[in-house]
């Protein structure tokens, strides 16, 4: 999919949708909330808007910071829920560092984690895939959070999501700082933006897609490179990953949920919609699956049957 046939944000293909939606109570774009006084909070700029320039920023640092921003303005009232101003950021063109250099996923060469070398490689995949997912959830806000009639909460939860996963990125860049290693010197694949790119022009793929595939993933393979790390007595390593893992339920939950409002809202039943996007997509979840985990996300046990997971 090229950046031309995306459609701007005026001529979206589903009638009916020109704004961000109702306001929720205790939410509303820009304006006061309860407790803080009678004092209006000043306003930074639009939230669509900035997550736009966090998701185009190639300094990871930056990026960082930006994403930080971004929730603790929403979360104080300073970020409105407006019609952006910006033009879209390509989606083929999320912003990320020179290095490191992106390879196939074949060429990622995989090493046993009884060496320290194999535990560096590990941590360093993992903490692209976490700056991946921070651009996802920013691409999320920045492509969706405005025209497809969803509510002020949608941009409020990928925020969230947003943010948490930069802290995740932190602690595994400070896990490599430890062997004298830093993001950027081993090389990494970007199999996880495709599914972005192929998603681009609606939200309820996207849902389905990217938190329920791409992050549903991580809660299956987390508990055996956890389990892998404590036999090589590697603490350190095991507490960052059980901090993600506790945290990716709840970024996964939230795709589930959005992905069911989006489906009520088309009169389509969402187990049987999941299931024929995979099909659409060519995707297909393999074993393991953490089953406790997945119920926790937004799964149900008939669903993970039809889907032949239990």
């Amino acid at each position: 999919m090229s950046a031309a046939n995306i459609p701007a944000r005026s001529e979206r293909p589903l009638p009916g949708l020109t704004s961000g939606g109702g306001e929720p109570p205790g939410r509303a774009g820009g304006a006061r909330r309860e407790g803080r006084g009678s004092a209006e909070p000043d306003l930074v700029g639009g939230a669509v808007d900035g997550a736009g320039a966090a998701l185009a920023e190639r300094d990871v640092g930056a990026k960082l910071a930006a994403t930080r921003a971004l929730r603790d303005d929403w979360d104080g009232g300073r970020l409105t829920l407006s019609a952006p101003v910006d033009p879209f950021v390509p989606v083929e063109q999320p912003g990320m560092p020179d290095r490191p250099v992106l390879v196939h996923p074949r060429e990622v060469r995989r090493r046993p984690v009884g060496s320290e070398a194999g535990r560096v490689a590990l941590v360093h995949a993992v903490a692209h895939i976490e700056l991946t997912a921070v651009n996802l959830a920013l691409d999320a806000v920045h492509r969706f959070g405005w025209g497809w009639a969803l509510p002020p909460a949608f941009v409020g939860d990928w925020l969230r999501v947003a943010e948490e996963e930069a802290r995740h990125f932190s602690l595994l860049a400070g896990r490599l700082a430890d062997w004298g290693v830093a993001y950027g010197d081993l090389p990494a694949h970007d199999g996880q933006w495709a599914m972005a790119v192929r998603t681009a022009t609606d939200p309820l793929p996207r849902m389905a897609l990217v938190p329920r595939v791409n992050e549903a993933r991580g809660l299956d393979v987390t508990p055996g490179m956890v389990r892998r790390l404590q036999a090589v007595g590697d603490q350190a390593t095991v507490a960052i990953l059980e901090v993600i893992l506790d945290e990716e339920v709840g970024h996964v939950e939230i795709g589930s949920r959005w992905f069911a409002s989006l489906c009520a809202g088309r009169g389509l039943e969402p187990e049987a919609e999941f299931v024929r996007l995979l099909d659409e997509h060519g995707v297909r979840v393999h074993p393991p699956v953490n089953i406790e985990a997945r119920l926790e996300s937004g799964f149900s046990r008939a669903e993970l049957a039809r889907l032949g997971l239990v």
